[in-house]
């Protein structure tokens, strides 16, 4: 009956209208305020506020409004066990500044105050100790105060959309920040203290004016996610590429000439750097990113696409629009891409038509020209054709720059000893001599076996792996697709650091036995052979094997066991003449494959 007879006694008209000392209040009703103190979230957005009325900054320290007027126990629901303040929604208003009433919200967890007209924050904000959450975006702030530094259980700070031209010093002491967003602002350098903020997961720099990032970027060991869009870089630091936990790097709208190199980057599963003046594109470039599911390369200068694109054999969406590109090489169809953007070059290897009809139709066009144009077994070239010093072209510079013995696309049925001896006493950890007719490999490769890790021997005409390959103990990469091959040695099994082998378009009948018993692999390409089982039980103990394609074989039945191998992330499988599972469940991943064969298996 109170709280009748109080709503009697006010004037109707007066609506939520609170008492005029409370200036400017007006706008939040005594009912917001009441359910605030219950819930400790209070959101006045968009309600056009020139300035935060005093009962908000005061509402954990004045008596409620609605317990002083009344005298019944039951109806001011104990308001002295209110909850304190812990979020606080001011976005969308129009204020030009806080005052350091703030001060008096000491328990606040979030402070959302985006799109206002702030120009600065008040030197108060060092007491909200417990902030978490700090998000001053599309504002005026053209500095931050150095009191910000004292948040240092801050875990997000979203200050984009500003036009900050710098940072206030000992930033860094914010050890748990794990999302800072800088984007839009009017930045020209990036502290290289920065490197301290151990904590940080993502961080977003793009549309700035930085025209170089620092090396010390690299020492934040957890960051999974930078953008460095829309800037003046013209080139990034070799140290980026030490970064361990980095899983989406964007370098859009930039000045760079050259792609970087990401030996450490195991995780890197999208590399934007589209609208840039790239000129070239290696297999130096490409080797490291074995995880990459999305290349982005659009608006470039690229002329060509180098084999080595294969490596990449995570990827699902490439993007090549408005580059040179004339021709692309056929072993791009050996991709399982879902999507290829190609418009914009001046491409005169495939037909319009073919184009026209999308990603699919021209993997399949690609793949297609593999087949016509590999190596036959009757073409011939005398032994001698290319093995005079003459005719060998030995590219020092890749040696020498790139740690690479290149003999590729040669045609030759030997290697000359002269690419041997050009490697003298400098290190060389990959050697390419594929594309040529080589029936058998090199024995002079062994001469290599304490440097030597990623081997390409690929469209040759090689029917049998010799024992002495065995011997490149720090082998991680071999590829050995399109040949002759139908089994390789037993002592394989040595190869304690091979991660990834292609076998594809060979004569494997059945998957190597020698493969089950390296534990180090990672990736099994074996594609377009005519593999008819594989042993379930076995591939269970390969704990590394995240990656196996055995499209286009002949198996016939797949093992519900194969379920088990809940490592794998990438499993290929059509093109193969088994019932089931059927195109449906293929269609739907790997994991639904998985699944699909672990509801299967016998109990």
């Amino acid at each position: 009956m109170s709280r009748l007879k109080r709503i009697g006694e006010r004037d109707p008209r007066a609506g939520f209208r609170a008492e005029p000392r409370d200036g400017g209040a007006s706008a939040v009703p005594q009912g917001l305020l009441k359910a605030a103190r219950k819930s400790g979230q209070l959101n006045l957005s968009g309600r056009n506020l020139s300035e935060v009325p005093q009962c908000v900054w005061r509402l954990n320290v004045d008596v409620p409004e609605e317990a002083s007027q009344n005298l019944s126990f039951s109806s001011t629901e104990r308001w002295w066990e209110q909850t304190d303040l812990t979020k606080l929604i001011i976005s969308n208003n129009k204020l030009k500044s806080l005052t350091d009433d703030l001060r008096l919200l000491p328990a606040l967890i979030v402070l959302d105050i985006h799109d206002n007209q702030l120009t600065s924050l008040p030197s108060a904000i060092k007491e909200l100790e417990n902030l978490q959450k700090l998000n001053v975006s599309h504002n005026k702030l053209k500095g931050l105060p150095e009191e910000i530094t004292y948040l240092r259980n801050l875990k997000g700070l979203y200050l984009q959309h500003n036009e900050l031209t710098c940072l206030p010093e000992g930033l860094e002491q914010l050890l748990n920040l794990e999302d800072l967003d800088l984007s839009n602002n009017r930045l020209t350098t990036v502290p290289a203290s920065f490197s301290s903020l151990s904590s940080l997961v993502r961080l977003n720099l793009s549309s700035n004016q930085l025209s170089s990032l620092p090396a010390e970027i690299s020492r934040m060991k957890k960051l999974k996610h930078l953008d460095c869009n829309s800037n003046l870089l013209e080139t990034i630091p070799p140290e980026l590429a030490g970064m361990e936990s980095l899983e989406l790097l964007y370098l859009r709208r930039n000045k760079l000439h050259f792609l970087p190199e990401f030996p450490s980057c195991k995780l890197l599963k999208e590399l934007h750097v589209g609208e840039n003046q790239i000129e070239m594109l290696g297999a130096e470039h490409l080797k490291h990113l074995n995880s990459i599911l999305v290349l982005d390369l659009r608006d470039n200068k690229l002329k060509s696409l180098p084999d080595e694109i294969t490596l990449l054999q995570s990827l699902e969406r490439l993007d090549l629009s408005n580059n040179d590109i004339s021709s692309l090489p056929y072993s791009l169809g050996n991709l399982n891409l879902k999507f290829l953007a190609l418009e914009g070059n001046p491409l005169r290897s495939i037909r319009r038509d073919i184009l026209n009809k999308g990603t699919q139709e021209i993997l399949k066009y690609l793949r297609s020209k593999i087949k016509d144009d590999g190596p036959s077994q009757n073409d011939s070239v005398p032994a001698t054709a290319m093995t005079l010093p003459s005719e060998s072209r030995i590219n020092m510079h890749a040696i020498l720059t790139l740690k690479l013995l290149d003999y590729s696309e040669k045609q030759a049925a030997l290697i000359p000893d002269e690419v041997f001896d050009a490697v003298k006493s400098n290190t060389v950890t990959s050697v390419n001599f594929s594309k040529n007719q080589l029936c058998e490999v090199p024995n002079r490769i062994v001469e290599l076996k304490e440097m030597v890790s990623d081997v390409n021997l690929s469209f040759n005409k090689l029917s049998l792996l010799p024992v002495e390959m065995c011997m490149l103990q720090k082998l991680t990469f071999l590829d050995l697709r399109n040949n002759l091959l139908n089994s390789l040695p037993e002592e394989m099994e040595s190869l304690v650091r091979l991660q990834t082998i292609n076998l594809s378009f060979n004569r494997f009948k059945i998957l190597p036995e020698v493969l089950y018993h390296i534990p180090t692999l990672e990736t099994i390409l074996i594609s377009n052979n005519q593999v008819g089982s594989v042993n379930p039980q076995k591939m269970k103990t390969m704990e590394n094997l995240i990656t196996l394609d055995l499209q286009n074989n002949d198996l016939l039945h797949i093992p519900p066991e194969l379920g088990s191998c809940v490592n794998l992330r990438t499993l290929l499988l059509d093109g193969n003449p088994f019932r089931v599972p059927r195109a449906a469940i293929l269609m739907k991943g790997t994991a639904a494959v998985l699944e699909y064969l672990r509801d299967r298996i016998p109990t």
